[in-house]
């Protein structure tokens, strides 16, 4: 590992296909090494591949296949800021569509479990916009949204 900090990301054996599907679906993505189990542990058998070092979006991660006994929860996401509609719906569509499941206000869980908030930079800046009625409007329009539709959120924040 070339970094000095990278996110460990806990997997029930399926790290390698994880990575693999990130690195296919978001820019900046790759699959580095593939470490293979010296021996037996809890989880897996000598020879299976206990971790894989990937990249997405310019992040290192690790995938760990630990087993059965921990899950993906919202408490951790990534949080991708997409720059329009047709990045929107092409990730929203990925992750969903691989098995994935829509949440609301633009997150998402892909088929591992991993939270993923695919949030439009247009979204942010009506949300931050100076006249906090328009911001509300655009607020409470991206309430009832799974996946974000920003010609909906502008005429909310238009009125």
């Amino acid at each position: 590992m070339v970094s000095k900090n990278t996110i460990c990301l806990w997997y029930d054996g399926t790290a390698l296909d994880a990575a693999k599907f990130y690195a296919e679906t978001f820019p900046d993505g790759a699959v580095g090494a593939v470490n293979h189990a010296p021996g037996d542990y809890p989880a897996g058998k000598q020879g299976n591949v206990l971790t894989v070092e990937f990249t997405v979006m310019g992040i290192p991660c690790l995938g760990l296949n630990g087993g059965p006994a921990f899950r993906h929860n919202e408490a951790f996401s990534f949080q991708v800021a997409t720059d329009n509609q047709a990045e929107t719906d092409r990730l929203w569509n990925a992750i969903v569509g691989n098995g994935g499941q829509e949440s609301a206000c633009g997150w998402c869980k892909d088929k591992w479990g991993l939270s993923w908030q695919i949030t439009p930079r247009a979204l942010m800046d009506a949300i931050a916009d100076p006249d906090r009625a328009a911001a509300k409007r655009a607020f409470d329009a991206m309430m009832e949204m799974k996946k974000i539709d920003i010609a909906a959120i502008e005429a909310a924040r238009r009125g």
